[in-house]
């Protein structure tokens, strides 16, 4: 469990250094292309920069006023109280606002810029379907997100994707209404250069994409092992997903824009062909790995 872990959080940085190096390599096409200078490529990353940053410090209230989340209260909701409240304690994390979204489709989230400033919610599907042991393992799974700073290495990513997509929008549009570029045609290596840099530029925002997918679901195999290091139970969380996967109704006030932050997908997700196996470029968006393959590595712990 805990080599699952730490490979989990490796992955995790070698897919932020991705990012980096995406980034590096989105600028030194702009060098071959464009001649904005550098105040063109400081305010470009200064306005994507901000428009994550801002997202970050108010995703609670975002995320919760989408799902149309209340407060949990704590009568009606005691065994959600006391389930978080214990996990806390042994997660030695402050316990966050609880909430609940009046749904019947079995899902929960947790969101927040870090564990003093947390909330969890949960669907009433959610509530009334688990067992005591299995809400535990998806309460445990939620807080692990939280305890892990899950929210700020999202930032990251979505940092790197803004910048990209806008830097991507920036170049292309300065080439198509004539901004002025250096002059490469009489030059047959600088035109295979420049060629290579005009694809970077298209291409560049779709990998960040990818990589922001790639990432979501390796911090959804790193909150199983944490949630499960909480609980001390696999069983439970296992359980809970096996019913995750045989309930499969979608989430009423879910978007794609929140997706990665369910504990599964809330969209609705066509099944796949029978006999037939999901292509790599059709796993490659998902935001989650699939279930069997969380259950999998759950029932072997």
């Amino acid at each position: 469990m805990y080599d699952e872990i730490s490979s989990n959080k490796r992955r995790t940085w070698l897919i932020l250094a991705g990012f980096g190096l995406l980034m590096a390599l989105l600028l030194a096409a702009f060098n071959v292309l464009l001649d904005i200078g550098p105040i063109g490529f400081v305010i470009a990353i200064a306005i994507a920069i901000g428009m994550s940053w801002s997202s970050y410090w108010f995703s609670d209230r975002i995320a919760l006023g989408v799902s149309r989340a209340k407060p949990a209260d704590p009568t009606e909701y005691a065994r959600y109280h006391n389930l978080v409240e214990g996990l806390c304690i042994a997660a030695g994390i402050p316990k966050p606002r609880l909430f609940v979204i009046d749904d019947p489709a079995p899902n929960a989230f947790a969101t927040g810029r870090n564990p003093a400033h947390a909330a969890v919610a949960v669907t009433t599907g959610l509530l009334a379907l688990m067992s005591r042991v299995e809400l535990e393992g998806v309460l445990a799974h939620e807080l692990s997100h939280v305890k892990n700073y899950d929210m700020l290495v999202g930032t990251v990513a979505v940092t790197a994707v803004g910048a990209a997509a806008l830097l991507g929008d920036i170049g292309l549009r300065w080439m198509i209404f004539g901004g002025r570029r250096r002059n490469n045609s009489d030059n047959s290596a600088g035109g295979v250069i420049a060629l290579a840099a005009v694809l970077l530029i298209v291409l560049a925002p779709i990998a960040a994409r990818l990589m922001q997918f790639a990432m979501s679901r390796r911090r959804e195999f790193l909150a199983d092992a944490s949630g499960v290091a909480l609980t001390r139970y696999p069983p439970g969380l296992a359980s809970a997903l096996e019913k995750l996967r045989d309930e499969g109704s979608v989430v009423r006030t879910s978007n794609r824009a929140m997706a990665q932050l369910w504990i599964e997908s809330p969209l609705d997700r066509a099944p796949d062909p029978e006999g037939k196996k999901r292509t790599w470029l059709n796993r490659a968006f998902d935001t989650h790995p699939p279930l069997e393959e969380r259950i999998d590595i759950l029932r072997a712990m």
